[in-house]
Parts: C-alpha cells; sequence; structure tokens
C-alpha cells in the first residue's frame, strides 16, 4: 500500500484538477489494501481444500485441523474483503465519472460477472464452514472445491477490466462516442491472458508464503511439532512450485508488453530516447531526460525484448509531448518494476533453497537461516504483488483506458474528494484493526488449548447413542 500510495503522491502535477490528486491517493489505498486480500480468496482456500484432502485420504488428524482452522481463517478475511470490494466498487463512478460515462457499457461487463462470482463464493463459503460435523467427509470436500473456482472467475473478471484498459478492445467508436460493444472482445481483450496468469499465480506465491511464514515463524520459536511442520509444509510447497512458473510468465508479459504497450515498456526500462543495444539498467532514477545512479548491463534490455543485442526498443522521446509520461512517473514504474522482480528471484532462489534439500534428504532445510527467510518471505511476496500493480496502473498514465481517455477527463470535477478520502480511511482502518483483533484472538484461543487434538474421521453427523 505504501508503494501504491507514494505513486499516486509523486504523480500529482502542476496546472492539474485539484480533485485528480485525492481521486488517485484514494483509489491507490483501496487498491492496495483490497489486493492484499485477493490470495486468500482465490489460493487460501486452496490450500485449506488439499489439508483436508489430505486428511480424509490419509487419515491425517493434523491435517484436518488445518483445514478446519484455515477455513475459519478465510471466513474473517473474506467478509474483510467484501467490504474493501464493495467501496472499490462505488468508487468507480464516484471518482470516475468520465470513465464510466463514457465507456460505462464495456468496463461494467466484467464487473458485472464479478459480482455473480462473488456471490457464488460467498455462498460455498458459508455451506463450507457450515458443513463440519455436519456433512460427510467427501460430501463436505466437494463442497469446498466451487470456492477457489469462483474466486479465480472473479478475479479473472477484475483483470480482464484492468486488462482492457491497458489493451481497448471489443469497442466501437464514432466521432470518439462510444457506439457498440463486443462483450467477448471486452473480455478477451489482448492483454487478458497473461495478466490473468500472472495474477493467478501471483496469488498462489503470496498466500503460500504468507501462511507458510506465520509457520516458520513459530518454529523459529520452538514449536517443532508435526502440526506446524506440515502447516508449513502445505503452504510452502505450494508457493515454491509455483514460483518458477510465475518467473515464466512475468518474461512473457514482459515481452507481451514490449510489443503492444510500448510507451509503458520504456518507463519500466528507462529508456529516454529510442535506440538498439540498449542497456537493462538497475535501479536509477529519471532526471532531465537522463537516467542517473543506476546500474548499467550492457544490451540487456534489448536481449531481453528480442533475444538479440540488435533489438530496437521505443523510448520515451517517440511519445506525443502531451501525453509523455513526466520524468517522475517513469521512475516510479522503472523502480518498482525492479523491485517486483528483484523480489521474484529473491523468492525464487528461497524455492530452490527448499527444493534443493528436500530432493537430497526429504527434509527441510537444516539453518535457522532458512526458517527466518521463509519467515521474511510473506513480506517480500507482498511487496512484489503491490509493486507489479504500481507497474501496470502507473504505467498506463496519463491514460485510463490508453488512446481513448486521459485520467484528467475521466476523474469526478465535484464534491470534496479529500474529505471522502478521509472518511475512506477511517473505514478501511476500523475493518483493519477488527480483523487483526479477531485473528488474535483466534490465534490465543487455539493455542490456549493445548497440543492439537485430533479430529474423528470421517467427521459426519454423530451417530445417535442407541444406535451404537
Amino acid at each position: 500500500m505504501t508503494a501504491t500510495m507514494a505513486a499516486a503522491t509523486v504523480l500529482a502535477a502542476p496546472g492539474e484538477s485539484g480533485q485528480l490528486l485525492p481521486a488517485r491517493e484514494q483509489m491507490a489505498f483501496t487498491l492496495g489494501f483490497h489486493i492484499i486480500l485477493v490470495p486468500f480468496g482465490l489460493a487460501f482456500t486452496f490450500l485449506m481444500l488439499l489439508a483436508e484432502y489430505r486428511g480424509i485420504r490419509r487419515g491425517d488428524q493434523d491435517a484436518l485441523l488445518l483445514a478446519r482452522r484455515w477455513s475459519k481463517v478465510s471466513a474473517v478475511l473474506f467478509a474483510v474483503g467484501a467490504v474493501s470490494g464493495t467501496v472499490l466498487s462505488f468508487e468507480m463512478g464516484l471518482l470516475w465519472p468520465g470513465l464510466m460515462r463514457r465507456f460505462g457499457a464495456a468496463y461494467g461487463l466484467p464487473f458485472a460477472v464479478e459480482g455473480i462470482f462473488f456471490f457464488l463464493e460467498a455462498i460455498f463459503v458459508a455451506i463450507y464452514i457450515f458443513g463440519w460435523d455436519r456433512l460427510r467427509p467427501w460430501v463436505h470436500f466437494c463442497c469446498g472445491l466451487p470456492v477457489p473456482i469462483a474466486g479465480l472467475g472473479g478475479t479473472a473478471s477484475v483483470v480482464a477490466a484492468n486488462s482492457w484498459m491497458n489493451r481497448p478492445g471489443g469497442v466501437v467508436m464514432r466521432d470518439g462516442q462510444l457506439v457498440d460493444v463486443v462483450p467477448a472482445g471486452v473480455f478477451l481483450n489482448g492483454a487478458f491472458w497473461y495478466e490473468t496468469l500472472h495474477m493467478f499465480l501471483a496469488a498462489y506465491i503470496v498466500a503460500g508464503f504468507l501462511v507458510a511464514g506465520v509457520y516458520a515463524a513459530a518454529m523459529l520459536k520452538g514449536r517443532q511439532d508435526r502440526y506446524h511442520r506440515l502447516g508449513f509444509l502445505i503452504a510452502f510447497t505450494t508457493a515454491a512450485v509455483v514460483m518458477p512458473l510465475q518467473i515464466v510468465v512475468g518474461d512473457v508479459a514482459a515481452r507481451e508488453v514490449f510489443q503492444h504497450e510500448q510507451a509503458k515498456f520504456a518507463a519500466i526500462e528507462a529508456v529516454p530516447g529510442t535506440a538498439t543495444h540498449v542497456p537493462e539498467t538497475l535501479g536509477g532514477v529519471m532526471i532531465a531526460g537522463r537516467v542517473r545512479y543506476g546500474i548499467g548491463i550492457p544490451n540487456g534490455a534489448s536481449l531481453l525484448a528480442g533475444y538479440r543485442p540488435g533489438t530496437e526498443i521505443r523510448g520515451l522521446d517517440a511519445i506525443p509531448a502531451d501525453v509523455r509520461p513526466p520524468d517522475r512517473l517513469v521512475t516510479i514504474v522503472h523502480l518498482s518494476f525492479d523491485v517486483m522482480v528483484g523480489a521474484g528471484f529473491a523468492l525464487l532462489a528461497l524455492a530452490a533453497w527448499f527444493g534443493w534439500a528436500w530432493w537430497r534428504r526429504r527434509d527441510l532445510p537444516r539453518s535457522r537461516w532458512f526458517l527466518r527467510a521463509a519467515a521474511a518471505s510473506g513480506v517480500v511476496s507482498v511487496i512484489a504483488l503491490e509493486s507489479g500493480w504500481v507497474v501496470t496502473e502507473v504505467g498506463r498514465q496519463p491514460w485510463t483506458v490508453v488512446g481513448l481517455l486521459l485520467t484528467r477527463d475521466a476523474v469526478t470535477t465535484s464534491g470534496n474528494m479529500w474529505a471522502f478520502f478521509a472518511g475512506t480511511l477511517l473505514l478501511y482502518a476500523a475493518v483493519g484493526v477488527g480483523a487483526i483483533l479477531v485473528l488474535r484472538s483466534m490465534r490465543r484461543r487455539w493455542a490456549a488449548t493445548g497440543p492439537p487434538q485430533p479430529v474423528e474421521v470421517p467427521y459426519g453427523p454423530a451417530e445417535p447413542e442407541e444406535a451404537r
């Protein structure tokens, strides 16, 4: 959230509408808050089902206890996500009426579909939670399967809206006005597949490393029992398996951006002028149209973009001056991309460390440094997630819909946006603090029960006394 807020603050420019800065601040904050909860609806519920499957299949009492407790955590986080997501949906009309007025018929389609998936997810979350001790094992497990599936559908719908803003499709314009919409073209726009897959894998990485980090921290405190080790292994193994796939998908996505979002790619690589043999610049800031204080790797950007040093990269000088991103925006996008990639490779190295030890000994690495790194991996994964969203959102500026609608033309012109933003901060603070207190209370209650107690398998309705 901090990175996203900083991005919005720095983007304010002289001469812009007074409503633009608070609108950007609020959107950055609420999106940065909500995006952390998405992996729990999409991927954490999958981890919960993995634990239950193991518990039923192998009669594993610890796995069933993990599944039961994780389901309660997912219910709390789902409720928080419902509140933050609802606020986001209202913000689209309140903060950006220009977008909804001109393109609501297209942009609103993915959100309508997302609403259907949200209600399906809510229904099956309730059935799953209520079904403990009331349904037979495999029936209960099957009732949980629609939850991550609905989460995937909802996430894909929201990403479809975002990717449409990056590469709009499925709209017919005449004299600057929208006259027809092709729903399939809106959903399956040019950026949909790689953005959706990138977000899908990111959700599993964040959920896996965050959950594993909790158990790694407990293990560092001496809780080396099987329950904590199993909780760590289910979550960490999932994230470790997904991590190399994410690196490949991220590379494909970057190349797609190079081909079709050249202004964003120029900002990502901090390329001031169109050229070949462009170096890969690590760090650095853009000052007066030049990159300062960065470390250049010769030919690196050209090699990554087109597999050969002679690949030409369109620079910032090729963008018309009236829509050219300013230096401060380029710096934000470039550094955010560096942070995202750096965090991704750090997590890949941690996954490789784990994989090597497991291949050699079928056990965790014995170094306490591994557990320390694993405990920190959740925070690192969230930083990577937030940085990635800064790249895709800020990298599109000054456009809201690339080539069709500038952000300054989409923002509201009425009301006190700073007061609205302050109220939103208070609401999110109350929801966030409330969720933390509830989760801490649950943790203390579970810890007070002593060593984890076995759960009956199967865990269907209790047999009447007279039938025994």
